[in-house]
């Protein structure tokens, strides 16, 4: 072998060598691979011990009991437990065991397993197609743990590996009165211990959740100042219809300093927290949520929110994840509070905890949300004991009474524009061949300025009706006060009725065919053709509008037949009642009187106010610009 070729292979060890000494394990992972190695072991010889006993146990006939109880296992057993858990060792066995506490909205069950709730009944409410109380999640759907690094190794725990000791079991509360369950995780230390509070008053949707560290600034890692919290839930299907269930379900969340936000409910996403700390995280359904809230604020380090789905899954809407930071400081004694939210997603019961909980509901955008909770939340809560169909019905002629105004301006202003027929038509046929639109339109103006007409005035109204319409479009799907409320032919007005089912998907519209948006569909075809017949005028001056009105009711029928039939029936309401106003007010309104006046209106001397003169002015100046380029 030439000196090249050993140069080559000496650099090639060389590389060998440096490569393994930095990618090599450090020395806590060299520690921790032989403390896992030697639990190995000594698990495994558990396992040797205990078939030796076995066999000697019935070569000599006893019991499996009296197996069991052999000193040699047992030994084995403590030894194995104890080089895993440490100080934990004491609460690795026990029996899994479940408290409850309750009170006359709901009934919380507690697994001593993991101090965890596994499982929530809302009692006021029920499952649809089902008799029996509401269970919001149970223990096969959810899970909750604290996490954390111990000794100087850093080995790494989980409470909901070990059993919890009850101290105190509670009963049902009724009223103001509070109370509680204490569980305690305790250490081979007397005075070290992890200690869950779970309180719980009459008449409350709030569980009281108190986490108290005693004594273990000397068994949690010193290099952490932080203990991680996790809270998972696979979101069961509670409604109707778990395609609507699916485009509601997702997390809600508070940000110190940024405000409530949320991860969109048609999209799987994680969202890591690194600028703000956090107050609150929210498992959203379509009408109830889950909602864990700290009483300071959860450290943004290591703290995330988390939506996955599976469309296949009959069962479950939706699994949300959260893991969250909870402060350490090392102390002899600490005290993290927190609470659970369990129950419906109601605007006035989150509104009074004062934590910007009823964010959480889809009330609209600035001025929309305004309607929703001055009016349309306040007549429900009125009108409670009446049925939805009728609240919905009160509430369309109440909010029609007060629109009134601005369809009575509406109506006027397509007569004033039906009675000038005559002469918009002398002006069309004036500039029928002429290539000048500008002048057209200038003399069409003129016209309706000199007869106090405007064209504007009707568009005006609609656009001041908008708000409410999109207001009630947001609410409606999301408001609880209509679930499964039944009226007419449909037994849930918060989700669509299905009068006929396909069998097939067909695109844009449906498996079926919902009774109430093809009522809104009628009404709202013969309410623009209406329309059409009194704007006549107008139709002559933008001819493609009159089509695009007709395409509209066809686009929103795709969108209510899979929609919430109270607003379906809300929108027939309208359609029905504005019929009705339009034929009163034709009735009673003279065209001819209105003609009359508008004549006499163009007799009088025209005053111009500065900003048309100014408009004029500018229409002119515009009108000269060819000649001088000529």
């Amino acid at each position: 072998m030439d000196k090249k070729s050993l140069i080559g292979l000496g650099l090639i060890a060389a590389i060998l060598i440096t490569w393994l000494a930095l990618t090599g394990p450090s020395k806590e992972q060299i520690a921790r691979n032989k403390q896992i190695k030697d639990s190995i072991e000594l698990a495994t010889r558990m396992n040797l011990v205990v078939e030796e006993a076995q066999i000697a146990a019935k070569k000599l006939a006893v019991t499996k009991d009296t197996v069991a109880k052999v000193p040699v296992s047992d030994s084995v057993l403590q030894i194995a437990n104890t080089n895993l858990y440490k100080d934990f060792a004491v609460s690795s066995t026990g029996k899994s065991e479940v408290v409850t506490i309750e009170n006359e909205n709901i009934k919380v069950f507690i697994s001593t397993k993991g101090g965890r709730v596994e499982k929530v009944i809302l009692k006021n409410f029920k499952r649809y197609g089902y008799t029996q109380p509401l269970v919001l999640f149970d223990k096969d759907s959810t899970s909750q743990y604290l996490e954390f690094n111990a000794y100087a190794n850093n080995m790494r725990f989980t409470t909901d590996s070990f059993y919890f000791k009850p101290s105190s079991v509670a009963e049902v509360t009724n009223g103001d009165a509070s109370k509680s369950i204490v569980l305690k995780l305790e250490t081979s230390k007397p005075e070290s211990y992890i200690e869950f509070i779970y309180s719980l008053k009459g008449n409350e949707y709030m569980l009281d959740y108190d986490v108290n560290f005693v004594g273990m600034q000397n068994i949690i890692s010193a290099k952490d100042n932080k203990i991680s919290l996790h809270w998972s839930q696979a979101l069961p299907s509670q409604e109707k219809h778990i395609t609507k269930e699916r485009e509601a379900a997702t997390v809600y969340y508070n940000e110190v300093n940024d405000g409530v936000d949320y991860i969109n409910a048609r999209k799987n996403e994680e969202k890591f927290f690194v600028e703000n700390n956090i107050k609150w995280v929210c498992f959203k359904q379509q009408f109830f949520n889950s909602t864990l809230i700290a009483d300071t604020e959860f450290l943004k380090e290591d703290s995330y929110v988390k939506t996955s789905e599976n469309p296949a899954s009959k069962d479950f809407v939706k699994t949300i994840t959260a893991e969250v930071s909870i402060p350490f400081k090392h102390s002899p004694s600490e005290r993290f509070g927190m609470a659970y939210y369990f129950g419906p997603t109601q605007y006035r019961g989150l509104k009074a905890y004062d934590m910007d909980l009823e964010k959480i509901i889809p009330l609209g955008w600035s001025v929309f949300s305004y309607i929703n909770k001055w009016m349309i939340i306040p007549l429900f809560s009125l009108l409670s004991g009446l049925n939805s169909g009728i609240i919905i019905l009160i509430l369309t002629l109440i909010l029609k009474a007060l629109l009134f105004p601005i369809a009575y301006k509406t109506y006027m202003s397509s007569s004033k524009m039906r009675v000038l027929k005559p002469e918009i038509d002398e002006i069309n046929a004036k500039f029928e061949k002429n290539d000048d639109p500008m002048k057209k339109q200038q003399e069409t103006m003129a016209l309706y300025r000199r007869a106090g007409a405007n064209p504007l005035s009707g568009c005006l109204p609609m656009l001041l009706q908008f708000p409410i319409l999109i207001a009630l479009f947001g609410f409606f799907p999301a408001a609880i006060e209509l679930r499964q409320k039944g009226f007419l032919w449909t037994d849930d007005l918060s989700t669509y009725d299905s009068v006929y089912n396909f069998g097939f998907e067909v695109w844009g519209f449906g498996d079926h065919v919902s009774m109430f948006a093809i009522l809104m569909f009628a009404s709202t075809i013969i309410y623009t053709w209406m329309n059409q017949a009194m704007l006549q005028p107008q139709q002559t001056q933008m001819p493609g509008m009159k089509y695009m009105m007709y395409l509209m009711p066809v686009i929103f029928l795709a969108v209510m037949n899979s929609y919430a039939a109270g607003l379906s029936w809300y929108y027939f309401l309208a359609n029905i009642i504005t019929f009705l106003q339009t034929w009163l007010m034709k009735k009673f309104i003279d065209d001819g009187k209105i003609r009359e006046q508008l004549l006499a209106n163009m007799k009088k001397p025209e005053k111009k106010s500065g900003f048309q003169a100014k408009l004029e002015e500018m229409a002119k100046q515009r009108q000269q610009l060819p000649n001088k380029k000529k």
